[in-house]
């Protein structure tokens, strides 16, 4: 047993140790301490201890972690802003310093990492340089920076060829950790020191893509130069634009559906005009005008929402609410990545703060029965019990939907959170109604699928739908 311990604990260790050590005379007498265990047969629990934080490279290749780990800093400028020191911490301490600084991290800039790195594997290099990041911002394709490259015509496949008319492709064995080249940790370094100076205390995409303009030298902005038009105001573009996102919070965890409907995003509502009528009567109230969306799945309240959202862009609402923004929390974006107690109450809060300081916002949270309990870790509290007193002082508007069971199971077992939502039943459409609606939906389909619908099948479809399911 002492055997297979040894192989499967110490000798990956010792394998990571042999790369990273530099052949320094500690790592020799580890080496052969380890060959001296193994052959009695015997496992010391210090050494396995001093080995086991190297198996963290090989817990997954999308992880941060790996990709960024201790064996690998930051730059000392970095690590000492983030730390609060002028040394680089060793062991865990280091790991804790590289997970501090990812934190800043918004969700898109942690996507755009992500698609650096495979990027880099695409290509077959053992690497993540400037050119890996610029290709990962133009992937991400949602975020500020991606905006502003696509506004300069810089577009994914020309991207990529003249980064590989540059540096070619790889070899096409890729190692299992893709290593950052000092360039890339420079852009990183410089995306912190650009958010600072925006006054921002989270690093986006646009904070990454003012790091590569800045540091100037890299492939990346060979590329930008070569491939984009009006690369020099770029950077003054990226900023105004960051400068003017004024609810990074909302923009990271929501999806505007008032902007989708105005751009024409959304599939026509076609009936349901008494329950966004109701919905509307509710929000226009000065108190308990947070309504609660009732029925089974699939019968159309998020839809409801939906046809609100279209009421407003057209102007077709009381003035009570006209010019408002109607926005869907995604609810398990916002719990994901909060491992530590008081993460998830920080995003809530600064969520809450950005909707009371526009005073425009109208949330909408599709299972919120959901608020109840998420977010609660030891000794902290969920996320319905955060939101009730911004509820029951009007400073949150709110339209939620959920079925009758669980409204019954957990909202109404919460009086305090009951008594801040007003009852919106949604009956099931029926077989009219039905026909109704997917005549309404027919063109889109039809744009979609190539192919045309005739009015008998559209009524064969609901009725025998109505019928057998």
């Amino acid at each position: 047993m002492s055997r297979v311990l040894a192989q499967s604990v110490i000798v990956p260790g010792l394998v990571a140790g042999r790369r990273h050590d530099n052949n320094s005379n500690g790592s020799v007498r580890r080496r052969r301490s380890v060959r001296m265990m193994y052959a009695t047969g015997t496992v010391a629990p210090r050494l396995r201890l001093t080995f086991a934080p190297r198996l963290s490279s090989f817990s997954g290749l999308n992880s941060l972690d790996s990709m960024l780990r201790p064996q690998q800093p930051f730059h000392s400028k970095v690590l000492s802003q983030i730390d609060g020191t002028n040394r680089i911490r060793g062991g865990r301490g280091s790991r804790c310093v590289t997970r501090a600084m990812f934190e800043r991290f918004t969700e898109k800039a942690i996507k755009v990492i992500m698609l650096a790195q495979e990027e880099a594997r695409r290509l077959g290099h053992n690497f993540v340089g400037t050119e890996q990041i610029l290709l990962g911002l133009i992937g991400e394709g949602t975020g500020i920076a991606a905006k502003v490259l696509k506004s300069m015509g810089i577009n994914l496949k020309d991207a990529r060829v003249e980064v590989e008319k540059i540096i070619g492709r790889g070899s096409g064995f890729v190692a299992v950790e893709i290593p950052f080249t000092p360039r890339a940790k420079r852009v990183l370094e410089l995306s912190l020191e650009e958010a600072r100076q925006l006054g921002h205390n989270y690093i986006g995409s646009e904070h990454l893509l003012l790091g590569l303009l800045r540091e100037g030298e890299g492939v990346a902005a060979r590329v930008i130069r070569m491939v984009g038009e009006g690369a020099d105001s770029v950077g003054a573009t990226v900023g105004s634009g960051s400068s003017n996102n004024k609810m990074p919070t909302l923009e990271e965890y929501g999806t505007n559906l008032t902007k989708l409907a105005e751009e024409g995003k959304l599939d026509p509502v076609v009936g349901r005009q008494a329950q966004i009528e109701r919905v509307t009567q509710i929000l226009g109230r000065r108190t308990k005008n947070n309504p609660c969306l009732i029925g089974e799945p699939g019968v159309g309240k998020t839809a409801i929402a939906e046809g609100l959202a279209q009421r407003i862009a057209n102007g077709d609402v009381p003035e009570t609410i006209e010019g408002k923004k109607v926005i869907t929390l995604d609810m398990g974006l916002l719990v994901a990545g909060t491992k530590y107690r008081g993460e998830f109450e920080e995003r809530l809060k600064k969520l809450m703060e950005e909707i009371k300081q526009s005073d425009e916002i109208i949330l909408f949270i599709d299972e919120v029965h959901t608020l109840i309990g998420a977010g609660a870790a030891e000794g902290a509290i969920d996320a319905a019990n955060i939101l009730k007193p911004a509820l029951a002082r009007g400073e949150l508007q709110c339209i939620g939907a959920t079925t009758l069971d669980e409204y019954r199971k957990h909202i109404e077992k919460d009086p305090a959170l009951e008594r801040r939502f007003q009852p919106v039943k949604v009956p099931e459409p029926t077989v009219s109604e039905t026909i109704q609606i997917l005549k309404g939906l027919r063109e889109r389909y039809e744009i979609h699928h190539k192919l045309r619908y005739t009015d008998d099948a559209l009524v064969a479809a609901a009725e025998l739908s109505h019928q057998y399911i």
